[in-house]
């Protein structure tokens, strides 16, 4: 696969947002979310839009996105990590390519395609970037890169189907994303910390000098797509009969099991699972879909490997144990965590895991179940293969909506190379 440059732009919104340029504080949910840019490849088959289409559709949807648009900095006065409002604009990389997207398809959680996207490490400092990668046949795939710090997952499906919208119809979205970051994050009149944030979604600095080795940080990690269609997920419900479970409850369980098993774990071994969970629909007042930032916290089901193999009943186990964990993140969890937003003083390090992390034998796992990813259609239908490449931390997965067949699930995954070979065996076992 060859892929010729053929220019790099900076998009900038029209009509300019920027007139009073200000600085927007990243919320506490900001700073607790991953500090890295999260890059996506998004497939459509011909006939595409032009690529001056698509730059034109992008520079008028970023005036409704202007944080996308802006630059991470720090407050001069106050020493905090703000969103700089200034237009500075988004880098748009242009492409051919000389083979057909068939050829590609579908995109490989396995394959190197890394020249499919934008550059993204130390320096970067646009919070969105896009390349266009034009297939000789008329296919295209859109590779983008955005910082989490900025949006989170929900946000960001948002932005990608209100920018085909653009480029489709010509017309911003409605409703309008909701901008005001700083309503969402007021605290109550009286404070009250009742949970252990200090420790669960932030740590006090580690000195990097003085922290300690730890022997099994490194590993061989290899990233894989499973494909979980709707009658095996059909399958999965009816062996857990006492309790109504969603798909991705009763999914999740399967794979924390599974990936138990794969990984040799003793029975006595304990491990939990760092669940995303989206705080729009669990605060109250409800948050408005279309908040844009991030706004998640994240559930911690904890069981022993013991617990989720019993005989007859391990899946029903894990069930119960991922949704009570969920449940507990509410509406009062999360007016707690803003509370403790206001009373704690010090700097504090997130817990989510750095880059090339190994989170063995505990899992993290993000849903983009409920996201409109087949809603994103810039003329010809939605995307026909979507890949989230190059997961940076050992035990992460990524549940997303298959583009397969509806109903089905993508699972995206990043293991410890020596157990994916387990891991494949066993991974549509009922047992």
């Amino acid at each position: 696969m060859a892929v010729e440059l053929i220019r790099t732009t900076i998009i900038k919104p029209t009509p300019s947002t920027s007139t009073e340029p200000k600085l927007v504080p990243l919320t506490l949910f900001d700073r607790a979310a991953f500090d890295l840019h999260v890059a996506s490849l998004y497939a459509f088959l011909p006939p595409n839009p032009s690529n001056d289409s698509l730059k034109l559709g992008l520079s008028r949807i970023l005036s409704y996105f202007p944080h996308l648009a802006g630059r991470i900095t720090t407050d001069n006065h106050l020493r905090r990590p703000c969103i700089h409002l200034n237009d500075a604009g988004v880098r748009v990389i242009e492409t051919t390519v000389s083979s057909t997207l068939a050829d590609m398809l579908p995109l490989d959680a396995t394959s190197n395609l890394s020249d499919l996207l934008p550059p993204i490490g130390d320096g970067v400092e646009f919070l969105l970037q896009i390349q266009l990668n034009s297939y000789s046949c008329g296919g295209l795939v859109i590779g983008a890169t955005s910082h989490h710090r900025v949006a989170d997952g929900q946000s960001m499906s948002n932005f990608f189907t209100s920018w085909a919208n653009m480029v489709r119809r010509g017309t911003g979205p409605h409703p309008p994303p909701f901008l005001d970051r700083e309503a969402i994050v007021v605290p109550r009149n009286l404070l009250r910390v009742e949970f252990n944030h200090r420790e669960v979604e932030f740590r006090p600095p580690v000195d990097s000098l003085h922290e300690a080795t730890d022997p099994t940080a490194t590993c061989k990690v290899e990233n894989l797509k499973v494909f979980f269609p709707s009658d095996f997920i059909a399958r999965l419900k009816a062996l857990v009969p006492e309790r109504r479970c969603s798909t991705f409850e009763v999914l999740l369980a399967h794979l924390w099991r599974g990936i138990s098993k794969a990984r040799g774990l003793p029975e006595s071994q304990v491990t939990k699972v760092r669940v995303a969970v989206n705080g729009r629909a669990r605060m109250r007042p409800v948050v408005p879909a279309e908040f844009f930032g991030n706004l998640v916290l994240w559930a911690h089901p904890t069981a022993t490997v013991r617990e989720l193999a019993a005989e007859g009943g391990g899946l029903a186990n894990a069930v119960r144990i991922i949704h009570e964990a969920v449940e507990r993140v509410d509406d009062r969890y999360f007016r707690s965590f803003i509370d403790f937003g206001e009373v704690e003083c010090g700097d504090m390090e997130a817990t989510a895991p750095a880059t090339g992390s190994v989170l063995c034998p505990n899992l993290e796992v993000d849903s983009w179940l409920r996201f409109n990813f087949h809603d994103i259609d810039f003329g010809s239908g939605g995307p026909c293969s979507f890949l989230p490449p190059n997961l940076p931390v050992e035990g992460l997965m990524l549940f997303v909506p298959s583009t397969k067949e509806k109903g089905g699930v993508d699972v995206f995954m990043a293991l410890a190379a020596e157990h994916v070979g387990l891991f494949k065996e066993n991974c549509y076992s009922l047992d």
